[in-house]
């Protein structure tokens, strides 16, 4: 697979669109940023994890 083009944005947005409508995109968009942060958090949690244990 390449990158998407504006074509492909264009169309996946109004996928977007057509099926959650425009109230609920920014409830969406709120809750994938804040499952971004709690697996990045995690993430640095377990490389801190391991570091101590190797110590």
């Amino acid at each position: 697979m390449g990158r998407l083009g504006v074509t492909e944005i264009l169309l996946i947005i109004f996928t977007l669109l057509l099926l959650f409508g425009g109230k609920k995109i920014p409830e969406l968009m709120k809750g994938l940023g804040n499952g971004i942060k709690e697996f990045k958090n995690a993430q640095k949690d377990s490389i801190n994890d391991d570091q101590l244990k190797e110590k």
